[in-house]
């Protein structure tokens, strides 16, 4: 009975009864305070050591370097056991977009897995930004894909597919077993996995046209296989990353079009001089939008437009709470498809029948469930929570008061989803392999050459079939014509007005001549500045240290980790470096010039200006050398990457801050995992 009272709470579990009951601080991955924790920790022994990849297999040196700075080719293949290179670099690049500041917490995290988002999340456009782009790249990719599928199956263009589809259909229809049906193919779906390759094979969602068939694919050519567009791509998932962050420019352009009143009445006639040497008003500034007004005669200003600050205030108040709750959909569509698809090293059947054990009562009740009662429980429990408020609102008031924290019980990452990962919790568990072993995984490779033009070569992994049918029941010329390279077909549109509102670049040549002659003067000014910034931190300007080494030369070597860091203390240049040979690592910042040639290692003359042990550390915060405006226009005007900074917190609330640090986002992944604490978002 024991044994079987296990099991039974391993597939429903019991969340814990009050969140705050265990309180305390970890100081080393050993003391495995969380599953991820944990995980990491066992990684290397759940596994076959044929299996284990190059990061779970222990080390006698103090820290190994897998292939850290060099080409793709020469990393160790796998890293981690089950999982390729290419997945495992889709995972870091998005974790990086995402995770901006972290908090230490004492108390048990949600699910047994920390890096939740805090209820308290701070606001920030950028990271408002990073919330869509990833709405795009699970919710909004996997609905495409979902929807591919079903024009597929209704075209019947794989005629065996969709004449089983349909059969199975009317044949539930004639004997009243729709639900029952239904029921029995989701259970299938979760809990034998083969099934979803049968029902659905996969094909390139480009190459799939709205009527069932083969398209030419948007991008003109077929070189990725899980993106909208078939655009290619250098590593496995940016072109679908590309898309997200043109799907939000595409909606920050059209809503900021509308701003400024771009219509066709307001265009000017053809062969109108004056308007070719004016560059577009929406490449400048949405302050395009009270010139809009103007022009028509209305006032924009908050003394003659009283909605005009209340209305600004709601909108930026509201934005906090809408981007938590983006967040929050797209974790839980997240923890779903991890729950269907575990990566090593969660547990690859266990969600698979917790879930299963969840839909199976709907098909016992469907068995005896008419839809007279169906509709008669539906339509009492429309009337109740309609008329029923009071009952309502007592019956909360009393939950509250004898159970406080019930809202957090029933969340589906405490009960269903339980111990379920996000891609960021998966992300830092697969960090903390490699840390458990002393063996940090290898950052995604910087490729600075554009994805070759050429179509990807496709296989039965990317382009499946049911039975004897054809893939998409087209001809292999047919598919190769499709894939082939075409450049025109990226820039057709629906119509000519669309090509009119798309078009922004009414300037011509004249008009990059004038964006041309800002950027130069904005180099200049740029360049002024940086120079100043000398001066001024010579003189003990903080701000001015802060921004020393943010703008790095073009021929600089960029090149450093996974031990040292080059990087800049208060404006002193050095290298900040990680030290594993005590019990608890430590990080330490020196200005020793050998580090950049004999590096740390078995070193004790290095002297360090300071040094915080990992396991001391409660915050860690991304920041910019310079503000984001300020980023935006070096950037653009000098034509190169502006490396940032990190600030480190500790246990007693002192806080040190790092700046000008090409690899600040590996530092910051590193220390993440290194540790044992339990990370809150923020």
């Amino acid at each position: 009975m024991g044994t079987q009272g296990v099991v039974l709470k391993d597939l429903l579990p019991v969340p814990e009864t009050d969140p705050t009951a265990h309180k305390g601080s970890s100081n080393t991955l050993l003391d495995a305070p969380t599953d991820s924790h944990a995980l990491a920790l066992d990684a290397a022994k759940a596994v076959h050591p044929a299996e284990a990849g190059a990061a779970q297999v222990q080390h006698e040196k103090e820290v190994v370097d897998l292939g850290w700075n060099e080409p793709k080719e020469h990393v160790a293949q796998p890293l981690v056991g089950g999982l390729s290179n290419e997945d495992l670099w889709l995972l870091v690049r998005r974790f990086n977009k995402q995770m901006y500041h972290v908090k230490e917490i004492t108390t048990a995290p949600p699910g047994g897995l920390d890096l939740n988002i805090a209820d308290e999340e701070e606001f920030s456009p950028d990271k408002l930004r990073a919330n869509v782009e990833r709405l795009y790249m699970t919710i909004g990719i996997s609905m495409m894909s979902f929807s591919k599928h079903i024009v597929r199956i209704r075209s019947w263009r794989e005629t065996r597919r969709t004449a089983w589809f349909c059969a199975a259909y009317f044949l539930a229809w004639t004997l009243d077993l729709i639900v029952p049906l239904i029921s029995v193919t989701l259970i299938t779906l979760i809990v034998y996995p083969p099934a979803r390759e049968v029902m659905f094979p996969q094909a390139p969602l480009a190459l799939v046209s709205s009527k069932g068939g083969v398209q030419k694919p948007k991008a003109g050519m077929l070189g990725s296989t899980d993106s909208v567009t078939g655009a290619p791509e250098n590593h496995k998932g940016e072109a679908v990353e590309q898309e997200a962050s043109n799907f939000v420019n595409g909606i920050a352009s059209v809503a900021l079009s509308s701003a400024t009143g771009k219509h066709p009445q307001g265009e000017p006639l053809e062969g109108d001089q004056r308007e070719t040497i004016v560059p577009d008003p929406t490449r400048i500034a949405i302050g395009a939008a009270d010139a809009k007004d103007v022009t028509a005669g209305a006032t924009p200003s908050k003394h003659h437009d009283k909605t005009k600050v209340p209305m600004e205030t709601a909108m930026w108040t509201k934005m906090r709470p809408f981007m938590h709750g983006l967040a929050d959909v797209t974790d839980t569509w997240e923890r779903f498809a991890n729950l269907l698809e575990p990566t090593p090293p969660f547990p690859r059947n266990r969600y698979h029948y917790r879930l299963a054990a969840v839909v199976a009562p709907l098909l016992l009740i469907s068995l005896f469930v008419t839809s007279y009662m169906f509709m008669k429980g539906v339509t009492f429990g429309a009337g109740f929570v309609f008329f029923g408020d009071p009952i309502i609102t007592r019956g909360l008031d009393l939950l509250n008061r004898k159970i406080p924290h019930w809202q957090k019980l029933l969340e589906l990452r405490n009960t269903l989803l339980k111990g379920v990962p996000t891609n960021a919790q998966l992300t830092v568990t697969l960090l903390r392999i490699g840390e458990a072993n002393k063996a940090p995984l290898v950052p995604p490779p910087h490729i600075n050459t554009p994805p070759p033009d050429k179509p990807v070569e496709i296989s039965e992994q990317e382009l499946r079939s049911t039975g004897a049918d054809w893939p998409l029941n087209a001809t292999q010329a047919e598919l190769d014509e499709a894939m082939a390279p075409d450049p025109t077909t990226a820039h057709e549109t629906g119509g000519e007005d669309i090509d009119k509102a798309k078009d922004s670049n009414h300037g011509g040549k004249k008009g990059n001549k004038i964006v041309n002659f800002f950027r130069h003067s904005v180099k200049g000014g740029v360049q002024t500045t940086v120079g100043a910034d000398r001066v001024k931190a010579a003189v003990g300007s903080q701000h001015a240290k802060n921004r020393l080494g943010a703008i790095p030369s073009k021929n600089a070597d960029l090149t450093s980790g996974p031990v040292d860091f080059k990087s800049r203390y208060d404006g002193k240049k050095g290298h900040l470096y990680i030290t594993t040979k005590a019990t608890i690592p430590c990080i330490a910042f020196s200005t020793d010039s050998t580090i950049e040639k004999i590096g740390t290692a078995d070193r004790e003359d290095l002297h360090p200006l300071w040094s915080i042990p990992v396991g001391d550390i409660k915050e860690l915060r991304k920041v910019g050398g310079y503000g984001w405006k300020a980023k935006m226009v070096v950037g653009w005007a000098m034509g190169r990457e502006v490396a940032d900074g990190i600030v480190i917190t500790d246990r007693k609330g002192a806080e040190t801050r790092m700046t000008a640090m090409p690899l600040r986002d590996e530092l910051f992944n590193r220390l993440v995992a290194m540790g044992g604490q339990k990370w809150e978002c923020w």
